[in-house]
């Protein structure tokens, strides 16, 4: 069986979790987030731990029992404590602001570029060149740390552009004649 799969969630005090035939539903003090449930898998709730099992044998049953797993376990850490990504603008003139449910980003071309957020993700701007990016569901997080990334991507000789905090831009050497 899958090394992940094979550990239990344990449900920390505040989230609750219902279980149907079709889908499995985790309340927290944050939100409520929902995921369809595979045949292959089977869930249960032993006294505030989630154990997943594969039906049967199959290589199939084994991989989505993992795949499960690690999403319900996603869900159960956003709606406790929500996801966060954090994006840094590298250039001169490069900056953001949030109004709302959208961010206006000038990144050096000769329009502002304006990203409105989808439903569940909030953004913030604690400087002109820092973006945070929160929400409950880790995968429309990181999506949306992707979409506004995807706009001025680093280049690799000055390094300007959209990064997030953690990454490394190996810069090039310019070329010599």
């Amino acid at each position: 069986m899958s090394r992940v799969g094979k550990m239990p969630i344990a449900l920390p005090a505040g989230t609750e979790v219902s279980i149907s035939a079709a889908q499995i539903v985790v309340k927290g003090p944050m939100g409520e987030l929902s995921q369809a449930l595979n045949g292959l898998v089977k869930v249960a709730n032993d006294n505030g731990s989630l154990k997943f099992e594969p039906v049967s044998d199959a290589r199939e049953a084994n991989a989505m029992t993992g795949t499960l797993r690690a999403l319900v376990n996603n869900m159960v850490s956003g709606v406790t404590k929500g996801f966060e990504k954090k994006l840094n603008l590298v250039g001169v003139g490069y900056k953001a602001q949030a109004q709302g449910d959208k961010l206006n980003l000038s990144l050096g071309f000769s329009h502002p570029v304006v990203h409105s957020m989808p439903l569940g993700v909030k953004c913030e701007t604690p400087t002109p060149t820092e973006i945070l990016i929160k929400g409950i569901d880790r995968q429309k997080v990181g999506q949306v740390a992707a979409e506004v990334r995807a706009y001025r991507q680093p280049e690799p000789y000055k390094g300007k552009g959209v990064r997030y905090a953690d990454e490394v831009v190996v810069l090039k050497e310019t070329k010599k004649k």
